[in-house]
């Protein structure tokens, strides 16, 4: 198989094509970030070059997982790097090419509605609400909710899943929530919905400076 087009790596011990998914996280991380940036961009100043340039990247990158080889994708090379000292966390290549054709289609969707129209719409603002997410739990908590639901359309299970989810194991002690963990989330629960009560009109108000610049008339 021509190296340059496979899909995945062949590693000892492992009998399908896998990928590293520290490497995955860290660029979900960065995509992740350059895309909430380029959010923040538009919604405070109405500034739509950064998210142009974001979503070019976006079809870039997953043009060559997809495409070409994933060892040549420009952010994952980038997440290769900076998390070189540990230790690799193998996943099942299958479900991730899966994940990534769906990043595929909506960062091509939005590239064309974005860049080559020039023009926004609740679809493009939808789009990005999705990928978002999608980058937030994959980020964050290693979730692959894209890997999810290839092992919903697939008949065949998903081998090698992040943390092992694909396999039905009994949870250990200390990945149980207890009463009283419960009982704290409950609590803060109630302290906001006091707090909003409490203060509901200094919440709902702009603050105001602290230290007003003092105005000095002239003489």
């Amino acid at each position: 198989m021509n190296q340059y087009k496979s899909f995945g790596e062949t590693v000892s011990g492992y009998s399908i094509p896998v990928l590293n998914n520290r490497e995955i996280r860290a660029a979900a991380g960065i995509m992740f970030l350059s895309a909430l940036i380029s959010l923040v961009l538009i919604l405070s100043v109405g500034n739509f070059v950064p998210v142009k340039y974001v979503l070019s990247v976006f079809v870039i990158e997953f043009s060559m997982r997809l495409f070409i080889n994933p060892r040549y994708a420009p952010l994952l090379i980038i997440g290769r790097f900076i998390v070189s000292n540990q230790n690799p966390e193998y996943v099942g290549a299958a479900q991730k090419k899966f994940a990534w054709y769906i990043g595929f289609v909506i960062s091509s969707m939005m590239f064309f509605l974005l860049v080559v129209l020039n023009a926004y719409s609740p679809i493009t603002a939808f789009a990005c609400l999705i990928c978002l997410i999608l980058m937030f739990f994959e980020s964050a908590f290693g979730i692959c909710l894209g890997c999810k639901l290839y092992g919903i359309l697939k008949k065949e299970k998903a081998q090698y899943c992040p943390g092992e989810i694909c396999d039905v194991k009994q949870k250990q002690d200390i990945q149980k929530i207890s009463g009283n963990q419960w009982f704290v989330l409950l609590g803060v629960v109630g302290v906001l919905v006091l707090l909003s009560v409490s203060f509901k009109n200094n919440i709902m108000a702009k603050p105001h400076n602290l230290f007003p610049e003092k105005k000095y008339e002239n003489k």
